[in-house]
């Protein structure tokens, strides 16, 4: 893997840049319905639930209303392991999985649950207790694993370790559907950028996740993956600057490889206007085919809200009030 090192002057600016573009109201709507489709509604709290879990998924289904009635559910709701049957059950009880004949609303789609894995947030855990972790969670029915790699191993320049664990990682995801599983399980590999301290080294992080994430060649039942910017346990969690030395680390991939690899910034994006930065970001930087839940995601808790009360605001001219929108 050949070390590519970013000029963060020109990285800064350029993610800068991105939130002076000019959005008129038509592709404003369309870009925050899209926003909404693409987030990872989340939860991860010592607190959480069943109830809490539940009362998640009835948010993701239906996150809200316009004039023009309900709006289209999230992509994805996340969730720890031990919480994965809670969220089958309650998504399949409030019409947001197919196999269920129930439905809410005519925008709805098959809402995926992705479970958080590989001794989150740390990655401190022993590899085979990793291992297993993951194993468990396929067992219970997640659709997708996100995975957080050892910092301590990448920062001490153990590359080919850290390589190799995604790698295993990913492989138990292939063998879901042997281990009782869904299909296809997707992996989205979390560098926690928070803590790799440069961006040099977000770069050579993406680079040896999405190298490890191709090993394979894409080819098998968890397909290519994604790589994610944090856990949201750490700050500074999702930033723009690094947001865009991953994306250009995925245009190289794809240049190199035609292989598309997916993107998640996770952790502390929280207002609609940002989210539309980074839709513009993406366009911008790989084009419109990543400008799909299955490519591109976001991973937050309190976005929701923001982008319903933006969408109203385009509507009606007024805001509704934070406690006229359900936290969850």
């Amino acid at each position: 893997m050949s070390r590519r090192t970013v000029d963060t002057v020109m990285a800064e600016a350029r993610a800068a840049s991105f939130k002076t573009r000019s959005i008129k109201n038509a592709a404003k709507n369309a870009g925050l319905l899209l926003a909404l489709r693409m987030v990872d509604l989340t939860t991860l709290e010592g607190k959480d639930s069943p109830e809490k879990v539940r009362a998640l998924c009835r948010k993701a289904v239906c996150p809200g209303f316009t004039m023009q009635g309900p709006l289209a559910s999230v992509a994805a709701v996340c969730v720890y392991p031990s919480m994965i049957p809670h969220a089958l059950e309650a998504l399949r009880e409030f019409g947001g999985r197919e196999e269920s004949p129930r439905s809410v609303s005519a925008h709805q789609t098959h809402i995926k649950v992705a479970a958080v894995a590989t001794g989150f947030p740390s990655g401190q855990f022993p590899l085979s207790v990793r291992i297993r972790d993951t194993q468990e969670a396929v067992r219970a029915g997640a659709d997708e694993i996100d995975m957080v790699i050892n910092r301590g191993a990448f920062l001490a320049g153990r590359f080919d370790e850290v390589a190799k664990e995604i790698r295993e990682i990913k492989d138990v995801c292939s063998a879901s559907a042997s281990l009782g599983g869904p299909a296809h399980v997707h992996l989205k590999v979390i560098l926690e950028t928070g803590e790799l301290e440069t961006l040099d080294n977000v770069r050579r992080a993406s680079d040896l996740a999405i190298e490890a994430l191709l090993a394979d060649g894409g080819q098998g039942p968890a397909g290519t993956g994604f790589i994610k910017t944090s856990t949201g346990k750490v700050q500074p969690a999702a930033t723009m600057p690094v947001t865009l030395v991953m994306l250009e680390a995925i245009r190289d991939a794809y240049l190199s490889s035609g292989q598309m690899i997916g993107m998640k910034p996770a952790g502390g994006i929280r207002a609609a206007k940002e989210a539309l930065h980074y839709l513009v970001m993406l366009k911008e930087t790989l084009g419109d085919r990543w400008l799909d839940p299955d490519w591109f995601r976001f991973g937050a808790s309190t976005l929701v809200n923001d982008i319903v009360r933006q969408l109203n605001k385009q509507e009606s001219g007024r805001y509704a009030a934070r406690y006229d929108v359900t936290e969850s």
